[in-house]
């Protein structure tokens, strides 16, 4: 519903400025969200290819053994970028309890005696709670699969656990690019809009009331695509996944976010 004019003009103008300021702001916002869509929209067909290497890896001919010579590990460094699942038989030197990421997450950290190819002489880690924490001790042999320079699996016996940082949440880059995308949408929408009011305040026109940043909208915008990007990760792989987030996240996003709109309107 619209608004009569019955400011002041000097009113009229400091709602002018003060909305101009405002579009001047969501555009600035605008670009930024849209330099980071770019950036992070950028990386999603290279995570979908690793992703797609890594699903098609078989295993590699010949397994690595910790009682070849360190010139044989070196050479095996070098090929480890073959799109092969390597298995590295090696001795642990040692195995403890540690605290793991920004918020000291519980781990059970191993390290391997060398001489060992990359990425296996890098210390992993096993879930404090696994089957393996109870088992690995210093000194025993396991078996490290490696994959690129990724850390895939660790065996000992007949029990074995998955490390993790696998390439295959290319899903998730999808999710984080449809947030970014949106809100720029939204944002110069917000732009346009504010552009749209200063007009309206420095003529004398009618001002239609703003719509407000509901739940609902804030649920649409943020919360579904790494929702639905979770779910395909677990029903799809690689480009399938990424098309399936962009299809179900477009259904459910557009209808909710036109349902807020129009519920705060209303009010």
């Amino acid at each position: 519903m619209a608004l009569d004019m019955t400011e002041q003009p000097e009113a009229a103008r400091y709602r002018a400025r003060h909305e101009r300021m405002c579009a001047l702001g969501w555009t600035l916002l605008g670009l930024v969200l849209l330099g980071l869509s770019t950036a992070v929209g950028s990386l999603i067909t290279g995570q979908i290819a690793d992703e797609e290497a890594f699903l098609g890896a078989r295993t590699c001919a010949k397994a690595e053994a910790v009682a070849e010579a360190v010139a044989e590990a070196v050479a095996e460094a070098v090929r480890g970028t073959d799109d092969c699942l390597r298995t590295i038989r090696a001795t642990v030197r040692s195995a403890q309890d540690a605290k793991s990421g920004p918020k000291g997450a519980d781990v059970f950290r191993v390290r391997l005696q060398a001489p060992v190819p990359t990425p296996a002489d890098r210390p992993f880690d096993l879930r404090s709670n696994g089957d393996l924490a109870h088992l690995v001790k210093p000194g025993a042999e396991v078996e490290v699969t490696t994959w690129r320079d990724v850390q895939v699996s660790v065996r000992q016996g007949g029990t074995s656990e998955t490390l993790p940082g696998l390439p295959d949440e290319s899903t998730m880059y999808v999710g984080l690019t449809l947030i970014c995308v949106w809100t720029t949408a939204l944002a110069f929408i917000a732009a346009f809009g504010s552009a749209r009011r200063a007009r309206c305040h420095a003529t004398g026109r009618p001002v239609t009331p703003r719509v407000g940043f509901g739940w609902a909208k804030g649920l649409s915008i943020v919360v579904l695509p790494m929702v639905v990007s979770y779910f395909s990760l677990t029903l799809w792989d690689a480009w399938t996944a990424a098309a399936m987030t962009v299809a179900i996240w477009a259904l459910i996003a557009f209808p909710a976010t036109f349902a807020a709109l129009r519920w705060d309107r209303d009010r």
